[in-house]
């Protein structure tokens, strides 16, 4: 804040006028002028600008005051709410043919005022009512005349504004209607927009499978935030180490500007994720200048202190307002039944008639629209083309065709129900053939493959991995039949020993290169099992029972020995427990996890009625006989199908792993950071980070992220405990080991007992470091919360030497079992009856 005499001096009038002086021509005239004063400002504007650029504030202020030093009334008076610049009286010179009309702005210096700058109208929008009472068509109106006199395009205020308003609260069902909301204003408002609003609110700006990378580190965005807002390092660090998060840190920054040079030219959610693809498609020499750059421009032209805090938030891909992908869909199922584009030819249904449904059939209307919204991205994962037909022809059954089964766009795949028991397993699926297949220690692999002979592998998680594995691309045009055009299939690639089929574990096959593989380069050999077929000759197979599928698949490709095979199987019943186990025994023996157990048929109608009443009494679905999974909160039982369900877990498919009592050994670990759940877990930390101590030098190394064996109160009181706010969440510490970024930063305070299958060695974590390899740390396989260890204190958890030990106790019973394979079934977990 300026002091009374350098206000009362910038207010007074100056008793000789002055013609504007350029800035040129006013660093010419400086080096024979100097006053006390003038030093005193500038000494201190450089001494802030110590290690960075000045901000627009302090170089406005360092040359105003300049200007006033030389006795000069300023070339433009500040823009200070409630203060009217004086106007000078007009002194002729022999040049002059009379008073100048306006001061050219290219020879003017301004000082503007942040206060008041944002967008009041979208910051207005009472996006948190619910849909069948908020008018989305009144809003979009208002709204499209607002946006006239700013380009015509959506503002990101408006986008922030929904922010706002999921992150102030903790009921998913708010969260949705604020989304399914915003959503309908756009698709009435500005339908261009909604597509990008979607990519930015899932903090994403590209499918996963043709993935860009933002590239940014966080001394780019800690730059920018003190080059914009005028902290120094100090300043910058004190704010983070209050608040904890870079978005709050900005949105303070922003809070505390008084003035700019320049009035932040409104953004625009379109030009937003416009500059978030220009700095992901930033590539070679000075992209991190033109990187930093857009980051700047962006900070720049943010009206408030919540459009940069969502901005920065945005920069680091983490909105946190309680949203995930499932969210997003739901909301645009839902949208899409109330409001439609202008033009579009599609039926909605009115907020009125909506209104007036009993809340069960409402609830009906929302559930099909959203299993189709599901369904379809889980086929076909790009918003892009998502977004594109739902504005075109709505939610509707065509969905499924326009945006469904695409070659080289993987679909989400199936998963499994874990069971700890084998008993447990053959109880649920009583009465039913299954099938019993070796689950591989490998990665999951989506093979696509078209007419034209292109080849694309996709991960579990839809990364695409084609050239990391171009030995399984070559063997393509070998497997496939006679007949066979393109295909989608499933598998395991597992790495092996190419002359003896000896499977080896994914800890070989994460020593092999990820990208630009050469295959006469390659050393470590790999097996695809394969064990499903999605897709063949231009036709989906997702509706076909597991049993046409599996046979489509054996009988029209062509086997390569220890290179393409099948997953070795076995078919049997609930009656067969005995081969069952011996099965199980023998996938263990084979270096797998376990087996996966998967319904071959679907019961035909025509035996419903003569089962009914055996279907009944063993848990089936009287109507469609079906054995039934356990119901959703409020909802009916499901029948256990034996189609393929993308991106669905149900227990059509079950897991039997390796059960956690094989390892007698537990460990007390500290848990250290967490993330934000995902789906059901969304209010919750989950997964959680969790440490060893390293004796030596103090510090906590990371070694795993547990997510099971939580009970649902159990989470709720670890959240209330590490609620963001309090003492016991804090900044990343300097004395915790990880490489990565977790969302929230825990003080270490208690033990956790943990239970774990197997200690393997792992790239990303740190534990045990240097004791049993100079470049890998250990990990936990399958980590599993015990309870709190209330008796001991950080300083009693497990040291890095004793995991390092355990590992090499593994090692050396691994290799006894392997010289003596018939040992004692109990040391599996089993025991015969």
């Amino acid at each position: 804040m300026p002091s009374p005499a350098k206000k009362r001096k910038r207010e007074a009038p100056e008793s000789t006028p002055q013609r504007v002086r350029s800035i040129a021509s006013f660093f010419q005239g400086q080096a024979n002028k100097k006053a006390e004063k003038t030093e005193q400002i500038v000494d201190s504007a450089n001494e802030n600008a110590a290690e960075e650029t000045l901000s627009d504030e302090a170089l406005a202020r360092k040359l105003q005051a300049e200007f006033d030093k030389e006795g000069a009334a300023p070339a433009v008076e500040p823009e200070v709410p409630n203060h009217k610049p004086i106007q000078e009286p007009y002194a002729p010179t022999e040049t002059d043919s009379g008073p100048p009309s306006k001061v050219p702005k290219t020879n003017t210096i301004s000082l503007q005022s942040s206060v008041g700058t944002e967008d009041t109208i979208s910051l207005s929008i009472p996006f948190d009512q619910s849909p069948l009472t908020f008018d989305s068509t009144k809003c979009a109106a208002e709204l499209q005349v607002h946006w006239a006199t700013e380009g015509g395009n959506a503002s990101y205020a408006l986008l922030t504004r929904a922010f706002v308003l999921a992150n102030a609260t903790t009921s998913r069902i708010r969260i949705i209607d604020t989304l399914v909301n915003f959503l309908r204003v756009l698709i009435e408002g500005d339908p261009s927009s909604v597509l990008p609003a979607v990519w930015l609110a899932t903090s994403s700006i590209s499918p996963p499978y043709d993935e860009l990378e933002l590239g940014l580190g966080g001394s780019a965005i800690s730059k920018a935030l003190k080059k914009v807002y005028g902290l120094n390092p100090y300043g910058l660090k004190s704010l983070y180490d209050k608040y904890g998060d870079a978005g709050d840190v900005a949105f303070e920054a922003k809070k505390r500007q008084s003035f700019t040079l320049m009035k932040p030219k409104p953004l625009t959610i379109k030009g937003v994720y416009q500059s978030l693809r220009k700095i992901a498609m930033s590539k070679g020499t000075g992209s991190q200048e033109s990187k930093q750059r857009i980051v700047e421009k962006l900070l720049q032209d943010t009206r408030g202190a919540e459009e940069s805090r969502y901005i920065v938030r945005t920069l680091v891909q983490n909105l946190r307002i309680g949203a995930v992908k499932t969210t997003m869909l739901i909301a645009l199922a839902r949208a899409f039944l109330y409001s439609k584009p202008e033009g579009a030819e599609f039926t909605i249904r009115s907020r009125q008639d909506l209104a007036r449904l009993k809340k069960e059939e409402l609830a009906e209307i929302y559930n099909r629209a959203e299993e189709i919204v599901k369904a379809s991205y889980a086929r076909h994962p790009n918003y892009n083309d998502l977004v594109t037909c739902l504005l075109e022809i709505g939610v509707t059954e065509e969905l499924l065709l326009r945006c469904g089964l695409q070659l080289h766009v993987p679909l989400r795949p199936m998963l499994g129900s874990i069971t700890r028991d084998l008993s447990e397993m053959l109880t649920k699926l009583q009465g039913r053939d299954f099938s019993c297949e070796y689950k591989y220690d490998g990665q999951r692999a989506q093979v696509h493959c078209d007419e034209k002979g292109k080849v694309s592998i996709f991960s579990r998680h839809l990364e695409n991995m084609t050239e990391k594995y171009p030995d399984l691309v070559s063997l393509v045009t070998q497997i496939r039949g006679e007949g066979v055009s393109s295909f989608i299939l499933e598998g395991e690639v597992v790495a092996v020993d190419n002359k003896t089929g000896e499977l080896q574990t994914f800890q070989v096959l994460t020593n092999r290169a990820k990208k630009n593989v050469e295959i006469g380069a390659i050393n470590i050999n790999v097996c695809l099992f394969a064990f499903d077929l999605m897709y063949l000759n231009g036709e989906p197979l997702l509706d076909r029972p597991f049993r046409e599928r599996r046979e489509l698949l054996r009988s029209l490709f062509v086997e390569i020995p220890n290179r393409f095979t099948w997953v070795k199987s076995l078919d049997a019943t609930s009656a067969d427990s005995e081969t069952v186990l011996e099965f199980f025994k023998s996938a263990l023996e084979n270096k797998c996890e376990g087996i996966m157990v998967k319904v071959l048929d679907n019961v035909p109608k025509a035996n419903l009625e003569q089962n009914k009443e055996a279907f009944t009494s063993n848990g089936m679905d009287v109507t469609s006989g079906e054995p039934l999974e356990k119901a959703g909160k409020g909802g009916r039982r499901k029948a256990l199908l034996s189609t393929y369900e993308p991106d669905k877990r149900l227990e059509s498919w079950l897991k039997v792993k390796k059960d956690y009592s094989t390892s007698s050994e537990t460990l007390d670990l500290i848990p250290i950071a967490g993330w934000h759940g995902q789906g059901r877990k969304a209010k919750w930390w989950s997964p959680i980070l969790m440490a060893v101590r390293n004796p030596e030098t103090g510090s906590l190394e990371a070694v795993t992220k547990c997510m099971s064996g939580f009970t649902d109160k159990f989470y709720q009181a670890n959240k209330d405990k590490y609620a963001e706010g309090t003492p016991n969440v804090i900044s990343r510490p300097a004395y915790v080991e990880y490489y990565g970024e977790p969302d929230v930063w825990f003080e270490p305070q208690e033990v956790w007992e943990m239970a774990f299958a197997d200690i393997t060695l792992s790239p990303t974590y740190t534990a045990a470091i240097g004791l049993v390899s100079d470049e890998r740390g250990l990990s936990l396989r399958f980590p599993r919360f015990l309870r709190v260890r209330e008796d001991k204190s950080i300083d009693e958890a497990t040291t890095s030497d004793y995991l390092a030990l355990l590992w090499r106790k593994q090692a050396e019973r691994k290799k006894e079992e392997e010289q003596h394979p018939d040992r004692d079934t109990e040391q599996l977990g089993w025991q015969d009856e």
